[in-house]
């Protein structure tokens, strides 16, 4: 008979042995402990399905009237263990799964990821230059078409209908130009240890130029409606308070970080992808408030665009250069073209490997199916998402599958703020906070 006790999991016996049914502390357990309050208190669910929880966030709040004394987050309720499921698979095939994360930043968890395995094989400087100037030129536009979401419905929780149509339109040609690229809109898996899955179609810097024009023009209508409007000003500014000490003890990170004034962008402080090699700003607001965050997106928006530019003067230079790494026994076959049945190998390369080279058909089989093995080690890799550091834990036991991938996803760390900027304010602040923190639950719960 068992004597261990969990105040989280009552136990009985079965005829199989010990059963644990974990509760985790919800709603009766909650209530007993912050409800204790001799003022007239009510505590109220906020969510998991709420327009203004940008996902399934559950908040448990305890109210004094319109003032929120006391907020605990509730997550997990969009767990799909991507971190688990990548270890049943092979090294190329886990971007399928981290991919999944972070949905509205796909090229993020992707990059992270290849970054990590790609150091643990020692191949870091061997991935082809046009592989990276071709990273940098997706993370950024998928930086764009994260920021125009967040700002979009953050503004829509507010009230503002018209920034979510402008933000929307805008991130549909960003769409345009995923979907061009790599056949997909999202969760492309167009990033894989080495390089990418496909050089850039014909005709596609040219139609990405056109679009960073057409962006520019296009991005000041939001700025128009809202940067300096008193309706708007009224419901951000001041709200969600969260100084520099704060935000460094709860390990928060970025644009929630640089709107405490601090300049921490890990693209100029850790530069990866050869970001050194690109002109742009670091971009910081001293309001630490909902505004501060909401000007930080806004401006960071023409960096990227800066970015884009140059990096697609560089791709212009780099014309027919590879795209993965010259190591077959490495290399997934990058000879991708898009067909009228989506998405596969090009048919020179098909006729190649299927009629001249019997041991090219039998490599290219055991490669995909069984993939390259990974020498054992460990390494943490670190970008800069559109949320802040997503690092990558990856562990090989030297094997063809991760013996662990673990992710710092920003998500889940900027989360840890909310009961710091909402405690004390009114019930309608909480909105536009949490809407500053931008959480994406996927990468939460991952």
């Amino acid at each position: 008979m068992s004597t261990y006790t969990d105040p989280y999991a009552a136990s009985r016996e079965t005829t199989e042995g010990t059963v644990f049914s974990v509760t985790g502390g919800d709603w009766d357990s909650l209530v007993t402990e912050i409800g204790q309050a001799k003022e007239e208190r009510v505590v109220v669910n906020m969510g998991p399905q709420h327009p203004s929880t940008h996902g399934v966030l559950r908040l448990v709040l305890e109210l004094e009237g319109e003032t929120v004394t006391e907020v605990r987050c509730g997550i997990g309720y969009l767990h799909t263990g991507i971190e688990k499921n990548i270890e049943y698979r092979n090294w190329t095939q886990g971007v399928t799964f981290v991919t999944r994360m972070d949905y509205l930043s796909p090229l993020f968890n992707e990059a992270a990821y290849c970054l990590g395995v790609e150091k643990l094989l020692g191949i870091t400087n061997d991935v082809p230059e046009r592989a990276t100037v071709i990273r940098v030129l997706m993370m950024e536009l998928n930086r764009i078409s994260s920021h125009m979401v967040a700002l979009g419905t953050g503004a829509l929780e507010l009230g503002a209908l018209s920034p979510m149509i402008f933000c929307f339109r805008e991130r549909e040609k960003v769409l345009d130009i995923f979907e061009l690229i790599s056949g997909l809109r999202m969760n492309m898996a167009y990033i894989r240890p080495g390089g990418v899955q496909q050089d850039l179609p014909a005709g596609a810097l040219a139609k990405i130029r056109a679009t960073v024009k057409d962006l520019r023009h296009s991005f000041k209508d939001n700025e128009n409606l809202l940067v300096g409007n008193s309706i708007w000003m009224k419901r951000t500014e001041g709200i969600g308070y969260l100084d520099l000490a704060g935000a460094t003890t709860l390990g928060v990170t970025g644009p929630v970080l640089r709107s405490t004034g601090l300049p921490w962008d890990l693209r100029k402080m850790q530069p990866y992808c050869g970001y050194e090699n690109y002109n742009f700003d670091v971009i910081t607001a001293d309001t630490c408030d909902v505004y501060g965050r909401f000007l930080i997106r806004v401006n960071e928006l023409e960096q990227s665009l800066r970015i884009i530019e140059q990096a697609v003067d560089k791709l212009e230079k780099l014309e027919g250069a590879p795209v993965m790494v010259a190591d077959k026994k490495i290399a997934w076959p990058a000879q991708l073209a898009l067909g009228g049945d989506g998405l596969g190998n090009s048919l020179d390369h098909i006729r190649e490997i299927m009629g001249t080279s019997m041991e090219s058909l039998i490599h290219h089989f055991k490669l995909v199916t069984e993939g390259f093995r990974v020498p054992a080690g460990q390494v943490y890799t670190a970008i800069e998402s559109p949320r802040g550091e997503l690092g990558a834990h990856v562990v090989s036991d030297g094997g063809t599958r991760p013996f662990r991938v673990h992710f710092r996803e920003p998500s889940f760390n900027n989360l840890q703020s909310t009961s710091a900027m909402c405690e004390g304010s009114m019930v309608a602040d909480i909105i536009g906070a949490v809407a500053s923190i931008d959480p994406v639950m996927g990468g939460v719960d991952r």
